[in-house]
């Protein structure tokens, strides 16, 4: 890809170190997208899919319990999908759209930092693996194309195989002339000089793919924002483009509810709502060989605390989309609401680890063999089957 004009928009400042160059994404060209969003904080799948039909959800919950005039959109069996989501329902009804309930990664302790350490890893305990489970996919894969929609790789895309960052910012461009002293600067820096180059493929492949779909309001161009929404319609875009990544990990912030968690969720809950439907809508003809996975470190307390929230628990609930998704179903084995039920009689009892999830859509989303799987991405998860059906036939 050739060098262009960077004067006229921003530059470098949040593209990491790790680029893989667009020119290397093509030489692998799988039809399989998959995004990870990670839902840092502890979301509350209580909350976000509510087992409204669960005899003993409403004295369970107290306070932080939906009603029946609340607007929740019915799901399958006990459970509902919260208001704040509703822009998910067509989803559903297309079968875009599962919940996977009861389920959490390996980790039953409590520490935000240790168990976003175990989910992006991969491992059974905290800080075992120094590199991510989507890296080591990524590798076994061949090397196709990665991607984190912020400003550094996060653990999940660490580790040996390239990946790029990218943010959208707000700062003004580098001229020309400072592009080319900084180039000099570089130049025979084993370390710098490739990674400067990367950058700058970077940010010609993004300026160009974004070019062709400006952000517009009220008939004008509207200043780029960071919203979640609106930077999934970037990666959307990003993902769509011949040359674009494979795999995108984004992330979403807001879900540490200790307080007034019945208003402080419907904002992230509609962020990610209209994240989702964005991508659906920027990735156009790719939604359909799409797979979209939410996902928290945690879920939360089943009880009500003393402040109108909830305090860091263990089973939650995750979110699959994606036109790739065999969705229009709820998949849990759900261990009911009774305090005789939960974990540590206080958190809702994981039935399934997340891992599993991960494989299946490997599996049969990307064709990674057991080997693969058992050896290399989840190591020392032999035991652990990967979940069926999860992708369309």
């Amino acid at each position: 890809m050739t060098m262009v004009d960077l004067s006229r928009r921003a530059f470098l400042g949040s593209v990491s170190l790790a680029w893989a160059a667009p020119s290397a994404w093509a030489a692998a060209e799988p039809s399989a997208r998959l995004v990870v969003i990670v839902l840092r904080g502890g979301m509350d799948g209580l909350h976000a899919i509510p087992p409204l039909g669960d005899p003993d959800y409403v004295p369970a919950r107290g306070g932080l319990a939906l009603g029946p005039d609340s607007g929740a959109p019915a799901l399958a069996g006990p459970f509902h999908l919260h208001p704040a989501l509703a822009p998910l329902l067509p989803l559903w009804q297309s079968r875009e759209l599962a919940i996977v309930h009861a389920v959490a990664s390996p980790y039953r302790e409590r520490s935000h930092f240790d168990g976003q350490d175990v989910l992006e890893s991969g491992g059974a305990k905290p800080h075992a693996l120094s590199d991510g489970w989507l890296n080591r996919a990524v590798v076994e894969l061949g090397g196709v194309g990665a991607m984190a929609v912020r400003s550094s790789l996060p653990l999940l895309l660490r580790g040996s195989a390239r990946a790029a960052s990218w943010d959208q910012s707000p700062l003004p461009g580098l001229p020309p002339e400072r592009v080319r002293a900084l180039v000099a600067l570089y130049a025979g820096d084993p370390l710098l000089a490739p990674a400067f180059e990367d950058g700058v493929q970077m940010e010609a492949f993004a300026a160009e793919a974004l070019a062709e779909d400006p952000m517009v309001m009220d008939g004008k161009p509207a200043k780029r924002s960071h919203a979640f929404p609106a930077l999934a319609t970037a990666a959307g875009r990003l993902m769509a483009a011949a040359e674009g990544p494979r795999m995108v990990v984004m992330e979403l912030g807001g879900w540490d509810t200790h307080s007034g968690q019945m208003g402080r969720m419907v904002q992230p809950l509609a962020q990610l709502a209209e994240g989702i439907t964005a991508l659906a809508a920027s990735l156009g003809p790719v939604w359909r060989r799409t797979v979209v996975v939410c996902v928290s470190e945690f879920g939360r307390t089943v009880a009500e605390n003393g402040t109108g929230g909830s305090d860091h628990g263990t089973g939650g609930a995750m979110i699959l989309a994606g036109g790739a998704v065999a969705g229009g179903r709820v998949i849990a084995d759900w261990p009911g609401l009774a305090k005789e039920q939960r974990h540590q009689g206080r958190d809702l009892r994981p039935t399934l680890d997340g891992r599993a999830v991960f494989k299946g859509l490997l599996r049969d989303h990307f064709g990674l063999t057991a080997r693969a799987l058992d050896g290399v991405v989840f190591p020392g998860s032999a035991g652990l089957r990967p979940l069926d059906s999860l992708i369309r036939a």
